[in-house]
């Protein structure tokens, strides 16, 4: 029996009945009907997804919501990162627990020997049913006009104010409320009304006789508070809250909306925000804004450490073993920019819706394969929910396949495996090389199910990944099935019959209006929180104790119900120290998991640091051999500008000028061609006179 298998009833319209038998008369194949069945979605009312965060123990999980009974074969063992949502039900055995976030603000912890419904799951409205053991929730955000409510075969429990609340049941069957902080509104059979800070009631039954409020014993609540915290934040808690004071003047202190920087990123409606500070860092990434980019190794990529999964009515999921793992592949898209991969969420303001995956399948029939990659922001998702027989009713719009997503081009961005591995735990060994030519002229698909090759590996392989056998105690599951609860609103219409099959019920609007009447004739000054799941010896010797109790205590034939609630307020007491005590020994079963878990993160760490210093010399290398080539160039640059300018100079240097040639005055110029050619010149006489007398000497001597 497959465990995610839930059980359907949305009709199919008929004309779309009749669209079916003409496309068969026409004999067009099944996956030209596929592409052509594109109904809308206003039909149903598309639930959320909650987050499993942490799973201690043995958990299990149920999706079968056929009416009958949900035996051993119908659950399977629960897993972190697991998506619940409407129609699921929550077991924890003895010793185990677990923890979910419906949003990054609203949690809840599921204590031992417990069980927990999800009935509706909507932006405006969370129904729970509690029908075994107790529950912490800590609700940190509501908005005016939002409901939170725990649904108890007593009556409703909302949450009217952001605080921490525990729902419970005594041994004898009798629930209980306690506010730590906030204020609760009990819409019972008995009638309505408040539950303040510190204060706890207890439900006896659905008369108002049968209704006492306590006061909370500080020792109690310091203890439920520091397990609490401890269990939820073991790396940061400091043990401050085991004063109940303590947490009174600071309920908020360790609120992860303050103290965690991804939440100034990520929607506060996305659930495993404050992970992402443990395992990655922030960065502003040109064109995306504020992006996320996780520890991991060389050559990792999203999408390949988790296994593939069917869930109803989401269809084909992803499930991730990466301890950050959930908000990543259900919200926004993923980037590669500098040989890095990056989240980018939803804008922070916004409401994004939850997806299945966020990635564009690739189906090779020629190569027997099927590859998947991320999509990338701004590319389309085809968001829809799944009929009876796995039809996809597509929201807002038609679908269209697109011929290519930006991210195949990525360098080990494409994840392969053989269509035989298909739905099981991705294997690094049997991960295939992506090689183009087994995948082209394949164009991407946005929605498995319009692909024969994928729907066939989906309902074949990843339903076979859910089988696995969850033990619940002996007609445990029988009465859980039968256990009617009282919800204030009915739940929307989300399957046929779905609340009756569910056995929810609205509480009466009549009694609604009644006022809630509590019998204060004899109540104690503090009661410590009921305990629960004993084993029989103890619950034999709390028994003789109360009986001494009982026998040394006056009667009051006037008021026994008065003194039923003293004598179970003085069992608490005396059970206080036992709680203690299994308290102690679960902190240090705690301490001894933050040890190890510290350790991993101290070795992922190092190895971290170890890539990073190499990346940090690789980079300096090839910054320096930069900076080298970037010298030469200048030097080159600076040579050439020097040359430049002395042939600008040489060409602009003024050239030399030739020596004139000296020529006789004119009328000597005249004497000369006048003379004879054979005598000296008559002009010796001038030229004596020209010199003064010693020219005419010289003349002299030479004769």
């Amino acid at each position: 029996m497959n465990v995610n298998a839930r059980h359907h009833s949305i009709k199919v319209w008929p004309h779309l009945t009749l669209i079916f038998l003409a496309f068969a008369a026409l004999g067009a194949g099944a996956a030209a009907l596929w592409i052509r069945h594109e109904p809308k979605a206003e039909a149903l009312a598309l639930p959320r997804a909650a987050r499993v965060e942490h799973v201690d123990g043995e958990v299990g999980l149920s999706r079968d919501l056929n009416g009958g009974t949900r035996d051993e074969e119908q659950w399977a063992e629960l897993t972190p990162n697991t998506p619940v949502t409407v129609g699921d039900r929550l077991y924890a055995r003895d010793d185990s627990r677990a923890s979910l976030a419906f949003t990054g603000r609203n949690f809840a912890t599921i204590a031992p020997d417990s069980a927990l419904d999800v009935v509706t799951l909507s932006d405006r409205r969370t129904q729970l049913a509690l029908r075994e053991g107790s529950a912490i929730f800590d609700i940190g955000a509501l908005a005016p006009d939002e409901m939170f409510e725990v649904a108890t075969p007593y009556g409703a429990v909302d949450f009217q104010q952001p605080g921490l609340y525990q729902v419970g049941y005594n041994d004898d069957g009798s629930a209980f409320v306690s506010v730590l902080s906030g204020v609760a509104q009990v819409v019972g059979l008995a009638g309505s009304g408040q539950i303040s800070k510190g204060e706890m009631l207890t439900l006896l039954g659905q008369t108002a006789a049968q209704v006492a409020l306590s006061r909370l014993s500080p020792d109690y609540a310091g203890g439920l508070l520091n397990d609490y915290y401890g269990y939820r934040y073991p790396d940061s808690y400091d043990g401050r809250y085991a004063d109940y004071n303590a947490y009174l003047n600071d309920p908020y202190y360790y609120d992860p909306y303050n103290r965690y920087a991804s939440y100034r990123y990520v929607p506060a409606t996305v659930p495993g925000a404050y992970d992402l500070d443990t395992y990655g860092d922030w960065q502003n990434l040109n064109g995306y804004g504020y992006a996320w980019s996780p520890r991991v190794a060389q050559g990792w990529a999203p999408y390949r450490d988790g296994y593939w999964m069917m869930d109803d009515p989401y269809g084909l999921t992803w499930v991730s073993n990466e301890p950050w793992g959930y908000a990543p592949y259900h919200y926004g898209r993923w980037v590669s920019a500098n040989d890095r991969w990056y989240w980018v969420p939803d804008s922070v303001n916004t409401q994004p819706a939850y997806a299945p995956a966020l990635v564009a399948f690739l189906p090779s029939t020629g190569a027997n394969e099927i590859g998947w990659v991320p999509l990338a922001p701004g590319e389309q998702y085809a968001p829809a929910y799944y009929d009876a027989n796995w039809q996809p009713h597509y929201i807002g719009g038609n679908y269209n396949a697109p011929e290519r997503v930006i991210n195949m081009s990525v360098p080990n961005g494409v994840t392969v495996v053989p269509v035989e591995d298909f739905g099981r735990p991705v294997d690094p060994r049997s991960i295939a090389r992506f090689d183009p030519r087994a995948f082209e002229g394949t164009r991407p698909v946005l929605e498995p199910f319009s692909n024969a090759m994928l729907r066939q590996a989906s309902l074949k392989h990843a339903h076979a990944n859910e089988q696995r056998g969850f033990v619940l105690p002996p007609g445990l599951a029988k009465k859980l099935d039968s256990t009617q609860v009282y919800a204030s609103a009915p739940p929307p219409k989300y399957r046929d019959d779905f609340a009756r099959r569910f056995h929810v019920e609205s509480v009466p609007d009549k009694v609604k209006r009644e006022k809630l009447k509590i019998d204060e004739h004899q109540q104690p000054a503090q009661v410590a929180a009921p305990t629960r799941g004993k084993k029989r010896q103890e619950k034999d010797e709390q028994r003789a104790a109360r009986g001494r109790d009982f026998g040394q205590r006056q009667s009051s034939p006037e008021n026994p119900q008065a003194e039923r609630v003293a004598a179970r307020a003085e069992e608490h007491a005396r059970g206080e120290r036992e709680v203690q005590s299994r308290q102690q020994a679960q902190a240090a079963r705690e301490q001894q998991r933050a040890a190890a878990q510290q350790q991993r993160a101290a070795e992922q760490q190092q190895r971290f640091e170890m890539r990073r210093q190499a990346d940090s010399q690789r980079q300096a290398q090839r910054q320096a051999a930069q900076q080298a080539a970037a010298q030469r160039a200048q030097q080159m640059e600076s040579m050439r500008a020097r040359q430049a300018q002395q042939q600008q100079r040489r060409a602009e240097r003024p050239q030399p000028q030739p020596r004139p040639v000296m020529q006789a005055p004119p009328g000597q110029a005249r004497k000369q061609q006048q003379a004879p050619a054979g005598g000296p010149p008559s002009g010796g006489g001038g030229r004596g006179q020209g010199n003064g007398g010693g020219g005419g000497g010289k003349g002299k001597g030479k004769h």
